[in-house]
């Protein structure tokens, strides 16, 4: 029995030695709290309000430690723009985050890596604009939708109703025509299915029992968990948008383009001599659900919080209306063209965007090579996290960053001001592709409602300023109460 219990004492102790030099730090390396052996800092959140309460103690520049990854959290202005601005080759690759690489496998446009990454995002980008993005066409795609939206909420009007499906449709709808050339009844419950599976998948993908898979995903794979359902419903949502590319392959004219798909099809065929590109039908579903995650999901849960700090402000919304009415009217829809005389719309609309704080961590980086940020050595292949919360409401960069003030985007002649602690969609060469797209939609949609309806919460049912936080930060569930103007 002695020799049994030595035998153990002493595999415990090379592990706990092989456990200490495999995560040993090198000189310089940023702070952070004591690490438990073999599983790290596991019992450290890593949600916004705790990642802030840990910058209070170690710094702008610290680190955590789950199972055998390290991760560097980057707070504040100066240190992110320090991160993604100033060094802006330093940080532009993606580390692989287990929990994802099950479904995007380092391939598409927001996980991949080195030459893939750059030949995805060119394509995704050149094309998108050439079907839509930054011309009238997509103006006037979401021009189409605000009526669809708006008669949706008609028929809703006078009682209460929560307007989730009808935002997230209208909102899924714009990437639908642009990717696939066609859009889809708001009544379609194939469509609103995926809707509902990534709006799921994106709120557990946050979730402390689900994070435990990036950790040790060789043991919670053959575990029950969250982490399961979030990767059936990507395999449901990867299912139905197979569909829409099987249907594009029967149909395709490469003599007429119609949208994304067809596009991409036909670079398929350019590209066959360059596999490294990676043009290939497993790509292009990656890709597709990479711009419906960018295009669809931070875009509708903004408009939601921007509802709900509507009406837990009422006087917001009458300044914004009186803007609209002087400016738009009633006779014709808001464009674009609008927004530079809009300021105060403008400036509610940057305010939600900011204050709503949709994505708080954004989505980890990698260091493409040894650098430093903040005097700390970051070394090559490290992933970072840069806190875009911290940003948002940076008390050095921000008069009353706690509060719903649309003010911070005012200057003192009422005139729309720009501000550079404002980086939502992120910043540097991983900036969010669909940053372009959604500044449209929101602001197209969000003048939209206004100039048709008046806002107001249920009776008793003012909606909370608390979010749930996912993968993203998004609003509870509430309902509102809309009348015609």
């Amino acid at each position: 029995k002695i020799r049994m219990v030595l035998w153990v004492l002493l595999i415990f102790l090379v592990l706990l030695i092989t456990d200490v030099i495999r995560n040993w730090t090198p000189h310089n390396f940023p702070p952070g709290p004591w690490a438990m052996p073999f599983v790290g800092n596991i019992f450290t959140g890593v949600d916004f309000r705790t990642i802030e309460k840990l910058s209070q103690k170690y710094g702008p520049v610290f680190s955590l430690r789950r199972g055998n990854t390290r991760t560097v959290f980057i707070n504040g202005y100066k240190m992110v723009k320090e991160a993604l601005v100033s060094q802006l080759d330093s940080f532009e690759d993606r580390p692989v985050v287990p929990l994802f690489h099950v479904v995007f496998k380092g391939i598409g446009i927001a996980l991949s890596n080195g030459y893939m990454w750059k030949k995805q995002r060119k394509f995704a980008h050149t094309h998108l604009r050439y079907f839509g993005e930054g011309q009238k066409l997509l103006e006037n795609h979401i021009q189409m939708e605000s009526k669809f939206m708006c008669e949706a909420f008609k028929d809703e009007q006078g009682k209460p109703f929560d307007p989730q499906n009808t935002i997230t449709n209208a909102v899924g709808n714009i990437i639908s025509a642009l990717v696939f050339g066609h859009r889809f009844e708001y009544s379609d419950a194939s469509f609103r299915r995926i809707l509902e599976l990534d709006n799921e998948a994106v709120v557990l993908a946050g979730s402390a029992r689900t994070q435990l898979y990036d950790s040790f995903p060789s043991l919670m794979k053959h575990l029950p968990g969250p982490h399961q359902t979030v990767h059936a419903n990507y395999g449901k949502i990867t299912d139905f948008l197979k569909k829409e590319v099987d249907k594009h392959m029967e149909e395709w004219n490469p003599e007429d383009p119609r949208d994304y798909v067809d596009t991409y099809l036909s670079e398929m065929e350019k590209m066959k001599q360059d596999p490294q590109g990676g043009f290939n039908v497993e790509t292009l579903l990656i890709c597709i659900l990479d711009l419906i995650e960018a295009g669809t999901e931070s875009a509708a849960t903004t408009l939601r919080w921007g509802l709900v700090f509507i009406l837990n402000y009422p006087d917001v919304q009458e300044k914004v209306q009186e803007e609209i009415d002087r400016v738009i009217g009633q006779s014709r829809q808001p464009a674009m063209a609008d927004r530079p005389n809009m300021p105060y719309t403008d400036a509610v609309i940057h305010e939600i965007q900011r204050f709503a704080n949709v994505v708080p961590a954004g989505f980890p980086k990698m260091a493409t090579k040894d650098t430093t940020v903040g005097g700390y050595f970051i070394p090559k292949g490290l992933a970072i996290t840069t806190m875009l919360s911290s940003v948002l409401f940076d008390k050095n960069e921000w008069e009353t960053p706690d509060v719903f003030n649309p003010n911070h985007f005012l200057d003192s002649e009422g005139r729309f001001r720009k501000r550079d602690a404002f980086i939502p969609f992120s910043a540097g060469k991983r900036v969010c592709i669909g940053e372009n797209l959604a500044k449209m939609e929101l602001f197209l949609f969000f003048t939209s409602i206004l100039q048709h309806f008046n806002l107001s919460p249920v009776p008793g049912q003012m909606p909370s300023l608390e979010g749930i936080l996912g993968f993203t930060y998004s609003p509870q569930p509430f309902r509102m109460i809309v009348a015609p103007r």
